[in-house]
């Protein structure tokens, strides 16, 4: 059996704990900059270590963007998705998501959205970092639909509801809530968002014309 000393539990430790300040000080970077914006130099400046220090936990920099990318998706998910999906099935838990989302949104508009730019980033530059884009879209999307679709099974949407055409009209909102916010500099975005969002749960509601 390998025995591992208290020392080498210490630099393991001490390790990790710089391998995530460096994806941290990555984060911030990349939602100023952009993605491609990364550089290990930069970084190593803005983190007062070396290059080689970096490298020693990056070995390049698309190993560092790919890093960044799937912190922020973990970030996302526990901030959007874990407290919503403990809402109860159907509408109470698809509003939840929305309106978790709409949220984060909010707050990422003042350095701008990872999972947005970075979309548009890649869209046509074909390596790791497109595919790990399409993977962590696609994968919300088929989380939105699993939502829309246990409200429609719970008697809360109407089962003439396609799901995947209501989410890609969701992410039309999204999108648009994040192009008011950052290039026109709209004050009132998010707002705009949860009235569309509103209206379209609205027309797709089971008894949504007895409601209103």
């Amino acid at each position: 059996m390998n025995h591992v000393s208290t020392g080498q539990i210490t630099t393991l430790r001490k390790g990790d704990l710089t391998r995530a300040a460096i994806v941290e000080a990555a984060l911030q970077a990349a939602s100023r900059d952009g993605l491609e914006g990364l550089t290990i130099g930069t970084l190593a400046e803005q983190m007062r270590m070396s290059k080689s220090g970096v490298f020693a936990h990056f070995g390049s920099r698309e190993e560092l963007q790919l890093a960044v990318l799937k912190e922020y998706v973990h970030r996302f998910v526990d901030d959007v998705l874990r407290p919503a999906v403990s809402k109860p099935r159907g509408l109470p838990r698809l509003e939840a998501i929305l309106e978790r989302w709409v949220a984060f949104l909010a707050r990422e508009m003042m350095r701008g959205c990872i999972m947005i730019a970075g979309a548009v980033e890649y869209d046509d530059v074909p390596g790791p970092q497109r595919d790990e884009m399409v993977a962590i879209i696609t994968g919300w999307k088929h989380e939105l639909v699993i939502a829309i679709r246990q409200a429609v099974a719970e008697g809360h949407l109407q089962a003439r509801v396609d799901a995947h055409q209501l989410v890609f009209e969701i992410y039309g909102l999204m999108l648009a809530m994040h192009q008011d916010a950052r290039l026109l500099r709209s004050a009132d975005s998010a707002k705009r968002a949860r009235a569309g969002l509103r209206r379209l749960i609205g027309d797709v509601r089971i008894n949504a014309r007895r409601k209103t």
